[in-house]
């Protein structure tokens, strides 16, 4: 980490108090500072996330958190937990960003199809700034939550619905309705993060929870089948051969009736199979393009990351991510993810060889 000393952990570290790692942290102990603050890396990483939307932000705005606390350390004033601080220090700094439009792409090449696009059966008034984020960032958090339905939890509050709705709120009841409704803080301490009054923590969780139920369908936890569950890889398996095989009728087939394919950020939505399939057939998988879908998990929700066959040569070039929201044995939703600077933090190559696809 930047800005203090490299780390050498050790079992010992584990043993000492909070007070002690405190004690020597504030004594230039950079190894007591790791200690300190590293159980609530990974946590702070999809608290940025979840506010910004942003996977590459959200580890930006960590690292500054962590470098801010190291050299903010005597500021630290207790009884505050050491997890409550971070969050004031993470919280603000995700508003400054938003405040500032730092992680507004303009810059960033708008989406070329090649053909037309058709009509969209619903434009949304702004663009969804919004990228998928690996379940393997999620698997350690996960595996500490109290039980499975704390689990759940988890999963939900990250899944591209929540997110979806989330984005459309203002920043600060963004804020508001992660750290009181997702996160468990007391109206107190949220008030104190956000350096605010608790009624005006209480009237913005109010807020939010309206603009929310507006926007979310009802959780439907029955239906949706378990992760990594026979019944999930039947249904990702049969929309994989489909969609190889571009076979529209075959993946329209699998869509409930009030499937949606979106696209963010371009403001752009097809609801239904006939508008999805109209889409599939005029522009994905149009005159015989194909790919090649490698799986992934974004979000709790099975994904694949997608390549394009190249009939001139044996490579396969990247073409972004596409999540899957499945509901029952059916799916309702398509989420496809152009930019390929998503990649990445899947492990995903910009290329790969035709081989690697062909069965």
């Amino acid at each position: 980490m930047p800005g203090f000393p490299p780390v050498r952990g050790s079992d010992a570290d584990a043993q000492r108090t909070v007070g002690e790692l405190l004690a020597s942290a504030r004594s230039g102990d950079g190894e007591a500072f790791r200690g300190l603050v590293e159980p609530y890396r990974r946590e702070l990483q999809v608290h940025c996330y979840r506010i910004l939307g942003s996977v590459q932000d959200a580890e930006d705005l960590v690292q500054e958190t962590l470098l801010a606390a190291w050299r903010g350390i005597d500021g630290y004033e207790e009884p505050a937990s050491v997890r409550t601080w971070l969050y004031r220090i993470a919280t603000n700094r995700c508003l400054n960003a938003l405040r500032a439009g730092a992680r507004r792409p303009n810059d960033q090449a708008p989406y070329r199809s090649g053909v037309p696009l058709p009509e969209p059966s619903h434009r949304p008034a702004e663009p969804n700034w919004l990228e998928p984020y690996p379940d393997s960032l999620l698997d350690g958090i996960a595996d500490h939550a109290p039980g499975p339905e704390a689990r759940y939890e988890i999963r939900e509050s990250v899944s591209l619905a929540f997110l979806t709705a989330l984005q459309q709120l203002p920043p600060k009841q963004r804020a508001v309705l992660v750290l009181r409704d997702v996160l468990g803080f007391r109206a107190a301490e949220v008030a104190t993060i956000l350096d605010t009054s608790e009624d005006a923590v209480t009237s913005a969780v109010k807020r939010a929870c309206g603009a929310l139920t507006r926007e979310l369908p009802n959780p439907d936890r029955e239906s949706a089948p378990l992760p990594n569950s026979p019944r999930e890889r039947r249904i990702v398996d049969d929309f994989a051969r489909a969609f190889q095989a571009g076979d529209v009728d075959a993946v329209v087939e699998l869509l409930t009736n009030d499937a949606r394919l979106t696209m963010p950020p371009i403001p752009l939505e097809y609801r239904g199979p006939d508008d999805i399939g109209h889409f599939l057939a005029t522009v994905a998988l149009r005159d015989g393009m194909r790919y090649v879908l490698i799986p992934t998990r974004a979000n709790g929700q099975p994904a694949f990351g997608c390549y394009v066959r190249d009939p001139r040569t044996p490579i396969l070039h990247a073409h972004g991510v596409l999540v899957l929201t499945l509901t029952g044995d059916r799916i309702t939703g398509l989420t496809r993810f152009h930019d390929n600077c998503v990649l990445p933090p899947f492990g995903l190559p910009r290329s790969l060889r035709a081989s690697i696809g062909s069965a």
